[in-house]
């Protein structure tokens, strides 16, 4: 099993999560693509690289016609795309869904589901029509995939809503030898969760702090997903720090 001269396009790679990602794969021999909105950011991750092969493409992964533009140059430069990790994605505070504006509900929904479809959109079509046909999709969900923060409306629908596409996407690409994976994640630190050791608002009402995980175990899960032969496939995966409060809050 090898990521090894793989076609890689990593999404919200300008930081945390994906930043990681992204460098995980490089450091394997993967060719990777990152992309997030600020080219200056992704340059940046790169210039850490010595000469890996890595390509920064500034994309919104909400807008239609960036992202049909993002595979277009993938497409060209590469032929083809082995893997992508669909990762990019926001939030906004937590609060009652009557507090909520609806500018922050679609804030959310337009990167983290709507962005999400665009993207897994664009690999499909391309690992469709590419010789040798195939690729894998892997989706980043959350563990709000399963059970919500108090005051997560927006965010934890469409985590629920990842979950129905990664499920949508393993059934219908099966003709094209197209597999689809999801990995939902817990408590990995990045400058989202750096105050959490302050304390976050349990379901019970209390206030209580939460550990947290390296971000780089999960990257390494990460390409450990894209390494495996199309012929099998991680359909789910949760990775969290260990005593965080997720077995037993729902």
């Amino acid at each position: 099993m090898s990521i090894d001269g793989k076609v890689v396009l990593v999404t919200g790679a300008s930081s945390g999560i994906g930043k990681a990602t992204a460098e995980a794969f490089l450091k394997g021999g993967a060719t990777v693509v990152l992309t997030a909105r600020r080219q200056d950011k992704l340059e940046a991750v790169l210039s850490g690289q010595n000469d890996r092969n890595g390509t920064a493409i500034a994309c919104d992964v909400s807008d239609a016609a960036q992202v049909d533009a993002l595979f277009r140059n993938i497409s060209d430069r590469f032929g083809r795309l082995d893997v992508v990790f669909n990762n990019a994605g926001n939030n906004v505070p937590a609060a009652p869904i009557d507090e909520i504006p609806v500018e922050d509900w679609l804030k959310v929904l337009h990167v983290n589901l709507h962005g999400a479809f665009l993207v897994a959109r664009g690999a499909f079509g391309l690992m469709r029509r590419q010789e040798p046909q195939g690729g894998r999709i892997i989706n980043n969900g959350s563990i709000s995939a399963h059970v919500p923060r108090p005051g997560s409306v927006p965010y934890t629908a469409t985590k629920h809503a990842i979950t129905g596409l990664t499920k949508t996407l393993s059934l219908d690409g099966r003709p094209f030898d197209i597999a689809c994976g999801q990995i939902d994640i817990g408590n990995a630190a990045s400058d989202m969760t750096a105050s959490f050791d302050k304390g976050l608002p349990q379901a019970n009402g209390s206030m209580m702090p939460e550990p947290v995980m390296d971000v780089s175990h999960v990257a390494r899960a990460v390409v450990d997903m894209a390494s495996l032969p199309l012929t099998a496939n991680v359909q789910s995966m949760t990775i969290m720090a260990t005593n965080m409060p997720f077995t037993g809050r729902g």
